[in-house]
């Protein structure tokens, strides 16, 4: 008798761990192949996040230092881009203020983006130009040169155009005024639309990572601070 006993209790036992390991099972598994969350929705900040990050177009740049950059610059950390040029009268002066107070915004608990003009006017945004220009605001940010027709290519992927016209006192570029975000993985995931408060801009960025983050972690990794 005590010998069934036994029996029926192990055979309890060995149905009890059964069921248990496939609940366990069942809830790994809806897990694993639950979609990632969609893309916030941050049109209130002029911001329009891509479910899925887009790939850049291939380029060979140089940077405001004169080493050659290609699209692995933009890998390894998030980078907010500008399209313009040094000589802009109004809107890229404005602009590059933005993300340098943007900078200054972020927390140190937040990963540290790069800062990137990409010239829509190479003839005369040599890379010293480059450099003299963007010390003005700050050590995280550098300028790309080169190929008009690269350059072109590169803005485009970037959302971004530009146009050169003629004036009587030389030659204007008409571009277009939005930030680019591009995520560790060197791929194009939200564009900031003007008018830009670096607060919003900020909140936004904070936002985009921490979404990232949870539902494309490979793809919100830095390898930076």
């Amino acid at each position: 008798m005590n010998g069934s006993i036994r029996l029926t209790l192990a055979v309890l036992l060995l149905v009890v761990i059964l069921i248990f390991g496939l609940v366990i099972g069942r809830q790994t598994f809806m897990a694993s192949s639950q979609e990632p969350a969609p893309a916030p929705d941050l049109s209130d900040l002029n911001v329009y996040v891509h479910d899925q990050a887009r790939p850049l177009a291939d380029f060979r740049l140089a940077d405001e230092n004169g080493n050659p950059i290609t699209p692995e610059q933009f890998k390894g950390h998030w980078t907010f881009t500008f399209v313009g040029y040094t000589n802009c009268p109004d809107i890229c002066p404005a602009a590059m203020a933005s993300l340098s107070k943007t900078d200054s915004l972020l927390p140190a608990t937040l990963p540290q983006p790069e800062y990137w003009l990409i010239t829509a006017d190479p003839e005369h945004d040599t890379p010293a130009r480059l450099r003299d220009y963007l010390a003005f605001f700050g050590e995280h940010f550098h300028g790309a040169t080169g190929e008009l027709s690269e350059l072109r290519d590169l803005a485009r992927s970037l959302n971004a155009t530009f146009v050169h016209r003629e004036v009587e006192s030389g030659i204007l570029v008409d571009h277009s005024g939005h930030f680019a975000l591009i995520n560790p993985e060197g791929k194009l995931i939200a564009i900031f639309q003007p008018p830009h408060s670096p607060d919003d801009v900020a909140d936004a960025f904070q936002q985009i990572y921490e979404w990232a983050k949870e539902n494309h972690p490979r793809a919100s990794q830095s390898s930076g601070p």
